[in-house]
């Protein structure tokens, strides 16, 4: 089981140090070499999690851990999904770093497995741990996407057009890719928080408890609900709207991580 996370680890360093590469020498072998790098990080991640659900019975998802481990492998799901259907340059340059990051924290941390407390023995536990980690996911993805937004607008003004600038892509194609990563990812977020009220219901009895948990998932829905609406009806988009992914990204950070680590609460998550 450890030596599972271990390898997985060091294929997202692999993948990670060849993103790097790409970056400054650009060569189908390091884009091929990242990308398999992390195909073969995320086929091992997997292996990991499915042998702690066999070995506890109940979803991987209940200690720091297991949570943060479970929250990185839902961004690598999410990239090679992105990285297939839309073919971006050097997406996993942007964020296999997060990944291998994240991977760190979540080694630091306590690997034994906790017995499942009586209010999480549910299916709900599944359904909304899932939607929750893809919608975070979606916009970390929407957050790398922004900054590679920024970094290629800035090559346009200065017109700065070589090196770098020719391995990115489009502006038109990093803002639309964004864009739609944001309206998946609202929609994942608003199906965990009504899945997480009806959870609320059966274990508290009550849809809304007001716990810090609900509350900043309340405030992120808010600000890409709001990020949303600028794009439609006042047409924010391109620079504005990457700044604001960006920092939409950073309070579901703190949602996440922040949270459970600063407030109190009934949450049971980290």
């Amino acid at each position: 089981m450890i030596i599972l996370f271990e390898l997985a680890l060091t294929f997202y360093m692999i993948s990670m140090i060849l993103g790097f590469v790409e970056v400054t020498k650009s060569s189908r072998y390091t884009s091929v070499g990242m990308t398999g790098a992390a195909i073969i990080g995320f086929f091992l991640h997997s292996l990991n999690l499915i042998d702690r659900f066999i070995l506890s019975g109940h979803m991987p998802a209940i200690s720091v851990h297991e949570a943060i481990s479970l929250f990185t492998w839902s961004i690598v799901l999410i990239f090679l999904l992105i990285k297939y259907r839309y073919k971006i340059g050097l997406l996993g340059s942007f964020i296999m770093p997060w990944v291998f990051g994240f991977m760190l924290i979540s080694s630091a941390f306590p690997r034994e497995i906790q017995p499942l407390a009586p209010v999480l023995n549910s299916f709900w536990l599944i359904i909304h741990t899932m939607l929750a980690f893809l919608s975070y996911a979606s916009f970390g993805l929407s957050c790398g996407l922004g900054i590679m937004f920024l970094i290629q607008y800035h090559f346009v003004k200065s017109k700065k057009l070589s090196g770098l600038f020719k391995r990115l892509p489009s502006l038109n194609i990093l803002d639309d890719v964004n864009y739609r990563l944001i309206k998946t990812g609202f929609f994942l977020l608003t199906l965990a928080i009504i899945s997480g009220s009806l959870w609320s219901e059966t274990a508290w009895g009550s849809y809304w408890l007001w716990q810090p948990k609900q509350v900043w998932s309340l405030i992120t829905w808010l600000i890409y609900a709001m990020i949303i609406h600028l794009r439609r009806k006042v047409g924010l988009r391109g620079r504005r709207g990457s700044i604001l992914a960006i920092l939409g990204y950073i309070v579901t950070l703190f949602t996440f991580f922040g949270v459970d680590l600063l407030l109190k609460g009934q949450h049971a998550f980290l």
